[in-house]
């Protein structure tokens, strides 16, 4: 008997939810929404941007974790490292043994250079020990898709970390208006089909990859690069000096707080 006065009261008398088909809407909106990524606009127009985020890597309660920001960086220097950067088709074996290794090519053509070099040395100098610099480039191809080039980049003690996330890749707006690759310009909006080098190999810090990097095809999209070695005869300053730690990038914080790393990445 309970049970059916039940069912009659659901049917007879409907939540408000059910009653207001609007107010169901507005939930599923909220309830879909996409965190923002805080950010400080550095350099804006229709099709790019630079930025300063808050970097989630950055632990307030491990102090070597922050980056060594502000950095400078000179507009000439930083147009010098980006006609470095080159990015390589990555191939199976099948196709290597086809076509053979693929071409390296420049990452950024003259027009970009022109464009991200002042951008991204001011950005460096107004960034915060817990901001990175993201960059977004983009080429409208028609009034729903484009081509993106976008990424980032940070400074720790004596080096330079520069992230490609996305590269000429054609980026189709979704007609219900998500823009994720505007949001998050440091992630891949595609399977990761290139590989990234720069030209002076000397200059470039060797890192370990774990197996989780190697299966997203994550290793080579971010490059270390030595400054002292980019940059020869110009002052950095070394991690050491700016939080007393080693001034290896690598340095792990403890186990209390690697819990917390890994579930913030």
């Amino acid at each position: 008997m309970r049970r059916w006065k039940q069912t009659v009261r659901r049917f007879c008398y409907p939540s408000p939810v059910t009653r207001h088909p609007s107010l169901l809407l507005v939930i599923l909106l909220v309830g879909c929404a996409i965190p923002q990524v805080p950010y400080r606009t550095v350099y804006e127009d229709p099709v790019n941007f630079v930025r300063l985020e808050i970097d989630a890597a950055v632990l307030p309660e491990w102090p070597p974790s922050a980056h060594s920001h502000p950095a400078t960086i000179s507009e000439e220097d930083m147009a010098r490292i980006l006609k470095n950067m080159v990015v390589q088709e990555n191939r199976i074996t099948l196709q290597k043994w086809i076509q053979g290794e693929a071409p390296r090519v420049p990452a950024f053509r003259e027009v970009e250079i022109a464009i991200l070099a002042p951008k991204l040395s001011s950005a460096l100098a107004e960034a915060r020990p817990n901001e990175r610099v993201t960059y977004y480039l983009s080429r409208p191809q028609t009034s729903i898709k484009r081509v993106i080039t976008t990424g980032g980049l940070y400074v720790r003690g004596t080096e330079l970390h520069f992230l490609l996330g996305n590269w000429q890749i054609v980026y189709g707006i979704p007609a219900y208006g998500m823009i994720y690759d505007r949001r998050y310009p440091m992630s891949p909006t595609a399977p990761k089909g290139f590989n990234l080098f720069y030209q002076q190999e000397a200059a470039v810090v060797k890192r370990e990859s774990s197996l989780w990097d190697r299966l997203l095809a994550n290793e080579k999209d971010e490059l270390i690069l030595d400054l002292t070695k980019v940059l020869p005869g110009q002052l950095v300053k070394p991690a050491s000096q700016r939080i007393g730690v080693p001034t290896s990038s690598r340095a792990r914080p403890p186990a209390a707080y690697a819990s917390v790393a890994s579930a913030i990445l």
